[in-house]
């Protein structure tokens, strides 16, 4: 989809893992605008987080899209909406630390997540999970088949 010379790109995301810490997968589905889908995915190296897989599923989507696309990201995982959309500032403002001082956990994708997304015009939603929502859906079944990977 164009808006103007500006792509528009709505993606959905996920991560998986077969115990948490256990082997994991992501997977993205790109909704194109003749209702069909361009899907990725792919596995961590050895043992992983599902939020990590989260992450990761996120940064593989920015890695792969123009700078100038107007960006809509539709996740389940309330970890990185929440991340990207509420906390990431105060994070950065205490130094990588929560508001319960503790460090941030998984900061090495966080700071990946948020460079690859700086100065870029991206949206993030939080949809719920195993809802229905066909792209979602497909989005979890490449996490969960790339975890076997």
């Amino acid at each position: 989809m164009m808006d103007g010379d500006r792509p528009i790109v709505v993606a959905y995301i996920d991560g998986a893992c077969s115990g948490n810490p256990g082997p994991g997968g992501w997977g993205v589905v790109v909704l194109k605008s003749d209702g069909s889908f361009h899907e990725i995915s792919g596995s961590s190296e050895g043992s992983t987080t599902n939020n990590r897989m989260e992450l990761q599923a996120a940064i593989e989507l920015l890695s792969r899209l123009p700078a100038n696309a107007e960006t809509f990201v539709y996740a389940d995982s309330q970890y990185v909406v929440k991340g990207m959309t509420e906390w990431l500032s105060g994070w950065k403002k205490n130094g990588w630390r929560t508001s319960a001082k503790k460090e941030v956990q998984n900061i090495d994708l966080w700071l990946r997540l948020e460079a690859l997304a700086h100065n870029r015009s991206i949206q993030w939603h939080w949809v719920r999970g195993h809802d229905g929502h066909a792209a979602n859906e497909r989005a979890d079944q490449l996490a969960v088949a790339a975890v076997s990977r």
